[in-house]
């Protein structure tokens, strides 16, 4: 048995399992469309939680957040499970199955046997979705956005997965679905404009005493970086810088990505808004993702120590204090226009 489910690669795993799923239902939204809707963009330095031992900086709002948001706005009931039991989370994964529901599960990336070996490592928070199981072998059918095509994943892996150990935290088989769906869309534009307004909120609300989330965590981890030689010793510090080289490049889309993302949303919300300087908004995040990305760059060659171009923590703390004078002028100000 298998979903008449179409399977198309997006650029964040999340944002992608809820597009394919929409779309299953007839409602075609835009990857961009849902990240804005969900005010998804966001920052976070947080030196008290431990990635495979080293310090978390994140780019995005928390994982299954972003479901949860867009479904409200939107009108969608849904469902969200988590589980101690193995047996009874594969149970209740079937018979969602089984009814015509496509599943999303969020599981370890460590062990998909199907993700190449190079981009494996113990990150708990990837999205699938499952779409369909073999009678026969016993094998699901999976469209992960990450891959080009529909994969297929045995029981014991994808109980392996779902229960993943490691990461930053523990995994509990949890599991995602819709259960209604509104007859049609509501009106986009109110719900962009509320959208917006929101995630301008979450970048700017922080107090100064709380130092790591939103716009006052970019300078917090330029303060932070600054000190990791002296604290950790170079090697420690050198791994700790390409933690969040990869949070920043690698995992889901990345920090410029997330950017890069939210300026396409600006984009679109400009055309159903009617309101034109959106672009200009637009055009400005781009910018800044592209600050990310020169980061993300000497940040490489400062862990990489090659010859020719050298930077210096220095350096790289100057970027982010400019990153962080930019997106708190940012968000400050397109809560202006909305």
């Amino acid at each position: 048995m298998e979903l008449e489910f179409t399977h198309k690669p997006s650029a964040h795993c999340e944002n992608g399992v809820i597009a394919n799923m929409l779309r299953f239902y007839g409602f075609d939204i835009s990857e961009p469309m849902i990240f804005g809707l969900a005010s998804g963009i966001f920052f976070s330095y947080m030196p008290f939680v431990k990635l495979a031992g080293l310090e978390v900086t994140s780019f995005r709002t928390f994982p299954g957040v972003l479901f949860s948001r867009v479904a409200k706005l939107l009108g969608f009931k849904i469902h969200t499970k988590r589980y101690l039991r193995e047996e009874k989370a594969m149970e209740d994964m079937e018979k969602v199955l089984k009814s015509g529901k496509p599943v999303g599960c969020v599981v370890g990336m460590y062990y998909l046997p199907y993700m190449p070996f190079e981009y494996r490592f113990h990150f708990n928070g990837h999205n699938i979705c499952i779409i369909g199981k073999n009678e026969e072998t016993g094998d699901y059918t999976v469209s992960d956005p990450n891959a080009l095509q529909k994969v297929t994943i045995s029981k014991k892996d994808l109980i392996k997965v779902r229960f993943a150990k490691g990461g930053t935290y523990p995994l509990l088989g949890q599991m995602y679905w819709i259960e209604k769906t509104p007859e049609k869309l509501p009106d986009l534009a109110p719900l962009i404009r509320k959208a917006i307004k929101k995630n301008c909120w979450l970048m700017t609300s922080q107090p100064s005493w709380i130092p790591y989330f939103g716009v006052n965590g970019i300078p917090c981890l330029a303060k932070h970086l600054l000190t990791w030689e002296k604290k950790m010793g170079v090697r420690k510090a050198s791994l700790n810088l390409a933690q969040v080289i990869r949070m920043l490049e690698e995992i889901g889309t990345g920090g410029a990505g997330f950017r890069y993302m939210y300026g396409a949303f600006l984009q679109e919300a400009a055309k159903v808004t009617g309101i034109a300087e959106l672009n200009d908004y637009s055009k400005r995040i781009t910018a800044i993702g592209d600050l990310w990305r020169e980061f993300a760059y000497k940040a490489a060659r400062v862990f990489k120590k090659r010859q020719g171009e050298q930077y210096t923590y220095e350096e790289l703390s100057e970027i982010l204090v400019r990153i962080g004078e930019l997106e708190a002028r940012f968000f400050k100000e397109l809560k202006t226009v909305v």
